[in-house]
């Protein structure tokens, strides 16, 4: 969900194409392009919500414990 939140977020900035920034907002932007580095090397990157119930629906049936 979050790297769905910043890759659609990423996309709204490209196509409203305004160049000049704040400090801060230019902060976010360093964030968002960490994070979006991080989780786009690894297997989080794959997953959706459909897969992530399938999953949970699956493992329901083995009883396990936190």
């Amino acid at each position: 969900q979050v790297y769905q939140l910043l890759t659609d977020l990423k996309q709204q900035r490209k196509e409203s194409g305004k160049n000049k920034q704040s400090s801060g907002q230019q902060n976010l932007n360093t964030i968002m392009y960490e994070t979006l580095k991080y989780i786009s090397k690894t297997p989080c990157r794959y997953q959706s919500p459909e897969t992530v119930r399938d999953f949970l629906t699956t493992m329901k049936g083995h009883k396990l414990t936190k």
